[in-house]
């Protein structure tokens, strides 16, 4: 007997916050929805909620008085798991065949149990490296103490929680990662094949005519979280060896918010803050820019990395993380070896403008080549082998597996 289209449970760690995860939730959401695919959607959100529409089920848990912030507008509560009976019936009602999870969170960890428990095959997709983020917290936190004593803690940190993260990671029956160090990985830690999951751009929206500056400055970008684990200090000192290399013509806009922001703002003589950016003030920010500038080492993938690019802004990056498998090294962008070669390149790129024109031109060129659509059209196509492969005993038979999917 035939199937259709897959019953899709996400349970993703972010929806409404502004990070690559969250807009990857959003997307899956929107592509769910232009198909006619039966997708449950379920995140925290301000209310706790069960609503239908059409064929997407908003599932909505508010966090409660234990929860805490992690970063800004991102937090957890240790005490979610008082959502498992109120899931598990929300779950038997919309009869999932799989139950994604986009990391190890309060979210996460209530549907891998409700998973568990209901014998519903999970795939998990890795986005973020959480444990080197906490690597970084705890270092930060241990300030006070001796150097050795700080990078002692925050390492011994950092492999603990990779080993209890993989540990879920292991219990799905698929897993996805956004870039090859990460696959390579998840494989050797679980012992499972793990698909790469790239993301896509709205390159409607994110597009070279959304430029309107004309002011002839220099204009370096950065989106992102304001925080540590971004390596954002970084920006400060890559004033300061532009200054120092006789170049001041040039303008630091920080798109974003975060705890590092205060102390940036009180750094950067050529620095702006025009806060968190959406939509097209998003585009036309990202088209304004002459080069983005992404110093972060801990980013699985950065999103913003493509919005850049399909902008027709250059990117210049980091050797960690995965921003560096997005560009053409030398062609829509650089990844630097050092903090010593990312400022000299910014400094090269402002005396070139040639080398800097036909960059901006591939970069536009090279961004094309992704869509959202494509992206989770080859998302859906594993899914379907996994239902296959591992029924779900909430199963409903119906038409032509995949068959809206490619619609």
């Amino acid at each position: 007997m035939s199937l259709g289209p897959p019953r899709v449970a996400l349970f993703t760690d972010s929806f409404h916050e502004v990070n690559g995860v969250a807009l990857t939730s959003r997307q899956l959401d929107a592509f769910a929805r232009r198909r006619g695919l039966p997708f449950f959607s379920a995140h925290a959100g301000p209310a706790t909620r069960l609503v239908q529409d059409g064929s997407v089920t908003t599932y909505e848990l508010r966090r409660g008085l234990f929860s805490f912030s992690v970063e800004k507008d991102l937090a957890t509560d240790p005490a979610f798991m008082r959502y498992l009976g109120r899931t598990e019936r929300a779950l038997r009602e919309f009869r999932p065949d799989l139950i994604h999870i986009t990391g190890p969170n309060d979210v996460g960890l209530l549907a891998a149990l409700a998973a568990k428990r209901m014998k519903v095959p999970m795939t998990a997709s890795w986005h973020t490296n959480v444990h080197e983020y906490a690597a970084w917290r705890l270092e930060k936190i241990l300030t006070p103490l001796p150097l050795h004593w700080r990078k002692g803690a925050s390492a011994w940190a950092d492999r603990e929680l990779l080993g209890i993260f993989t540990k879920l990671y292991g219990a799905a029956k698929a897993c996805f990662a956004p870039n090859p160090e990460l696959i390579a990985m998840l494989e050797q830690r679980t012992g499972k094949t793990v698909h790469l999951m790239r993301r896509g751009v709205e390159i409607e929206l994110f597009h070279p005519d959304k430029r309107s500056r004309t002011d002839g400055v220099f204009e370096l970008g950065y989106v992102g979280r304001i925080s540590s684990e971004k390596n954002v200090r970084f920006l400060d000192r890559l004033e300061k060896g532009l200054l120092a290399r006789g170049k001041p013509n040039f303008r630091i806009v920080v798109v974003g918010h975060g705890g590092e922001q205060a102390w940036l703002e009180s750094q950067l003589s050529h620095g702006s803050f025009p806060g968190v950016l959406k939509g097209e003030a998003l585009a036309r920010a990202f088209a304004n820019f002459d080069l983005f500038v992404f110093p972060s080492f801990t980013d699985t993938y950065g999103n913003v990395i493509n919005e850049a690019m399909a902008c027709g802004t250059p990117c210049v990056v980091t050797t960690g993380g995965g921003p560096k498998y997005l560009i053409k090294d030398g062609e829509t962008g650089v990844v630097a070896r050092d903090e010593e070669h990312f400022i000299q390149t910014v400094a090269e790129l402002m005396d070139d403008p040639s080398r800097h024109r036909a960059m901006r031109l591939a970069s536009r060129e090279h961004a094309v080549e992704n869509s959202w659509d494509r992206v989770f059209e080859r998302l859906f196509e594993q899914y379907a082998l996994v239902v296959e492969q591992y029924p779900s005993p909430l199963r409903e038979p119906a038409q032509a597996l995949g068959a809206a999917v490619r619609q």
